[in-house]
């Protein structure tokens, strides 16, 4: 076959990118399947089958290894999951009740150029006004903590997504990777609201810090689950460069545990953040677990080749879903943020939250 693109007029439409009836990259399939794994992990959080322990707890590794654990599972479904336990972190930090039974929570926090959200005080509270983008679980979630602006400032408020006035955008979420997670925009018109707190205190309590590293232990899982084709081709075949891949690849998956644990055992000794030290923590840890996955994602691929992304439906999900994932991360605008942080002469740094 020569290069170059067929002419428009030999174009059919386009094909089923599925070509079984197993649903694994169908969006509509990957949502309801992201959906039942998050349902029943909340369900099993409420009858205490499963556990994630609060940031600063005693007990943060676990947090991170049970995150790690869904995400190893299905990353879109890690990525609901976070958002519920961080939901319930963020209330009880912040005084609010805690999600009753059979709640599922989201966090929809992004703050992307555009319309953006208003809160308006009214005679029986809020209303929150506006269009809010990147909404995950926005048709799984019971309720959301969502960012908007006041007269006063940025500030958190909880609403129902049952409320007349809330409409998740048809056609706003067209993402290949990370299609279950369900993150479409959401249009607020006049919903009822609860604030949350105060002005500001969503990004100033130190477990927004916390709870950023919690995304890279999700991140982390999806790399294991990546990885585990690589294993399985080194396991089949005596290659000396696929070996030496996998060989890497356990080297950096085994440092960013590490670190993982560590940043932990950190949060456990200093939970209010007392020493200042949770925002070049949650910097580095987010920086160097992001570039562990992207090598992951390179050296999986340098030595399996195309094989796996084209006949293993499965394998071809976890490598989209994680490519996509991992952009939550701010890159070289983290990087430059945490290098100015770390020029300052340290009786200038002062609360680095």
């Amino acid at each position: 076959m020569s290069g170059g693109l067929l002419p428009s007029a030999e174009l059919g439409p386009p094909a089923d990118p599925h070509p079984d009836d197993s649903g694994a990259l169908v969006p509509a399939s990957a949502r309801r399947e992201a959906a039942t794994v998050f349902t029943t992990v909340v369900e099993e959080i409420a009858s205490g089958k499963a556990e994630f322990p609060l940031p600063g707890s005693g007990r943060t590794a676990r947090r991170f290894a049970a995150l790690r654990a869904v995400a190893e599972q299905d990353l879109s479904a890690a990525r609901l999951v976070e958002g519920h336990v961080d939901a319930v972190a963020i209330l009880d930090e912040l005084g609010a009740p805690p999600p009753a039974s059979g709640e599922r929570w989201g966090v929809w926090a992004a703050e992307p150029p555009g319309e953006g959200v208003t809160a308006t005080a009214t005679g029986a509270g809020w209303e929150l006004s506006g269009l809010k983008q990147y909404c995950s679980g926005a048709h799984t979630c019971t309720h959301a903590l969502v960012t908007a602006r006041t007269a006063q400032g940025k500030g958190l408020f909880a609403v129902e997504t049952r409320a007349a006035g809330y409409s998740p955008l048809a056609g706003t979420w067209q993402a290949v990777g990370m299609a279950g997670s369900d993150t479409p925009d959401v249009r607020f018109a006049e919903v009822p609201a609860v604030r949350v707190g105060g002005v500001g205190s969503y990004v100033e309590r130190p477990g927004f810090q916390h709870g950023g590293i919690g995304v890279a232990a999700c991140w982390y899982g999806g790399a294991i689950a990546v990885a585990r084709t690589l294993r399985e081709a080194a396991r089949h075949r005596a290659e000396p460069h696929t070996d030496a891949h996998l060989g890497t690849v356990d080297v950096q998956l085994h440092a960013a545990w590490a670190m993982l644990e560590q940043a932990a055992a950190e949060i456990d000794r200093d939970p209010q953040d007392t020493r200042g030290e949770a925002r070049v923590r949650s910097l580095r840890v987010r920086a160097f677990v992001e570039s562990v996955c992207a090598q992951v994602l390179a050296r999986v691929g340098r030595a399996t080749g195309a094989g796996p992304l084209c006949h293993d439906l499965r394998h071809a999900r976890n490598v989209a879903d994680l490519t996509v994932y991992l952009r939550q991360h701010h890159a070289e605008r983290d990087l430059a943020e945490l290098g100015a942080l770390l020029a300052r002469p340290e009786d200038e740094r002062g609360d680095q939250r």
